[in-house]
């Protein structure tokens, strides 16, 4: 375990040193920002429940991307993060960041687990609409490697328990929805 630990901070500081650039720094905060509190994904679901009211069918689909966010919520944030409590790679490898430090715990990645538990509840829906969605959520979890914020075990770990989280949220009303 040792070994994974180190090469977290190695490929952390190797980032730093390689992709560095001012424009991207702009752009990481810029994306990572969006994830702030789960809110453009929050924006989307609350988006298909307001186009409920034209088709019902929208309801339910707003109602999956935003149960999977909860359910992912608890899990990632109210179970996990207390529970592993990993010092976020700023504060252990000591280097400075571009953004106000975070004052939870590093593992796993929030916005990384919220952006693919979205992602995974629109690709459901829509394939393509997916797909652009999964997209945006790899580039959400690097920028907050870039911004080094994370290490990249907390970013894969938050890729699958988002994945994982949706998927079961998604089961479960699937089972709902053919009962009545």
């Amino acid at each position: 375990m040792e070994w994974l630990l180190e090469m977290d901070g190695r490929f952390l500081l190797w980032l730093k040193e390689t992709c560095a650039h001012p424009v991207f720094d702009k752009i990481m905060i810029s994306v990572s920002a969006l994830g702030n509190g789960g809110f453009l994904w929050i924006a989307i679901g609350v988006l298909f429940l307001l186009m409920g009211f034209k088709n019902k069918v929208w309801v339910k689909r707003g109602l999956l991307v935003l149960f999977s966010l909860g359910a992912n919520a608890v899990v990632c944030n109210l179970l996990l993060k207390p529970l592993v409590d990993r010092t976020r790679p700023y504060d252990l490898l000591g280097y400075d960041i571009l953004i106000s430090p975070v004052g939870d715990a590093s593992f796993p990645s929030g916005h990384t687990s919220a952006s693919f538990a979205a992602a995974t509840a629109i690709y459901a829906i829509n394939k393509k609409w997916g797909m652009a969605a999964y997209i945006f959520a790899a580039v959400m979890g690097f920028s907050r490697l870039y911004l080094g914020v994370h290490f990249p075990t907390d970013v894969l770990a938050g890729t699958a328990i988002g994945v994982v989280m949706a998927k079961v949220v998604l089961a479960l009303m699937q089972k709902k929805w053919q009962k009545g």
